[in-house]
């Protein structure tokens, strides 16, 4: 089993200041700082109360702006808020008061020492023997994928997992806005957005990366997270004989991706039967995760996209989750496309 990444060196650990000890616990993936309010930690089983605590508002915003200016970024009254990445990879999100109350507030996502493997998340529960056959599957036959759930779903670390299942001939092309996903593979390329400076310049966005991934010679092209107009630019790429490429998206459900897909186009002025008839060819299956009561991570439906006459939808070829998987509308489709016997799916 894989374990996050520990804070190093001098000056993060003092940056850190009180947070340092929560981060020196091996099963702590996140941790939150609610203003004045408190501290959280997630150990993967939902947000938990930390027994550390910040003085007052004063100490927390303090410990705000020296982390962004550990990342080599600015937060003030002028720019207050910060998307960045620590040393040792910690990934740093802080927004301060008027734009959020209670004073200043901080998210700390831990990255993992190493790749968690797919069969690591069937050990955690995450997924079954007969979802990790379906998941090789997917990868072996190079259909175009989404990952979609909420936040802290573990969507990132499912995609990583099976990137890392690819052959190593292929040569893997990342696209984030700031460096999440690991993935265990001898050729991967990663491109990572920027944000503008001071002076308000030298601002590079995922739509100009995943434009300049295309010039790469990608075999497989991956956005880590699609949350904007670079949508446009990754359906032109996997309507261009890019196939096997993927990304995540934040959705409630499977069936809620292509709803979410018809908002992020807007953002770049597309029609919404241009995403659609765009979608249908570029995305094949979504693989959607959620938390159960519990706080764990489970995959819980696998999905087919499928055109009709009134537009476009997700049906479910798997549902219900670890252990209790059923077949839906679309089971023997979803088969027959990634290459297995039906009666391998359930």
């Amino acid at each position: 089993m894989t374990t996050p990444t520990r804070p190093t060196g001098p000056d993060l650990l003092a940056a850190l200041g009180p947070l340092a000890a929560l981060l020196e616990d091996p099963h702590v993936t996140d941790v939150l700082v609610n203003g004045e309010a408190g501290v959280w930690v997630d150990r993967g089983r939902g947000a938990e109360r930390a027994s550390a605590r910040l003085n007052d508002d004063r100490s927390v915003r303090r410990l705000a702006v020296r982390l962004a200016a550990l990342a080599g970024q600015r937060l003030d009254e002028s720019s207050p808020w910060v998307d960045g990445l620590l040393p040792g990879g910690l990934r740093l999100h802080a927004l301060l008061p008027p734009l959020v109350d209670g004073g200043a507030h901080l998210s700390l996502r831990v990255p993992r020492t190493e790749v968690p493997r797919l069969e690591d998340l069937t050990a955690w529960g995450a997924l079954d023997a007969s979802a990790a056959r379906v998941l090789e599957a997917v990868v072996r036959s190079r259909v175009s994928f989404l990952v979609s759930g909420g936040t802290g779903t573990g969507k990132t670390t499912l995609l990583g997992a099976l990137l890392s299942r690819c052959a190593p001939s292929e040569r893997i092309v990342v696209v984030e806005d700031v460096r999440e996903l690991r993935v265990r593979h001898p050729h991967v390329v990663h491109l990572q957005g920027r944000a503008a400076n001071i002076e308000g310049r030298g601002e590079v966005t995922m739509t100009t990366l995943v434009r300049q991934s295309l010039r790469m010679r990608p075999d497989r092209v991956v956005v880590g997270e699609v949350r904007g107009a670079e949508v446009r630019e990754l359906l032109t790429a996997l309507n261009t004989g890019h196939e096997g490429g993927c990304g995540t998206v934040h959705a409630n459900t499977a069936r809620d991706v292509v709803a979410r897909f018809t908002a992020l186009g807007a953002l770049a002025e597309m029609s919404g039967d241009a995403v659609r008839a765009q979608l249908v060819s570029a995305i094949e299956v979504v693989l959607h995760l959620d938390r159960d009561a519990d706080g764990r991570r489970r995959l819980r439906e696998v999905a087919m996209l499928r055109s009709r006459e009134d537009g476009l939808e997700c049906v479910a070829a798997l549902t219900g989750g670890p252990g209790s998987w059923a077949a839906g509308p679309a089971c023997r489709e979803l088969a027959r496309r990634i290459g297995l016997a039906h009666e391998e799916l359930v």
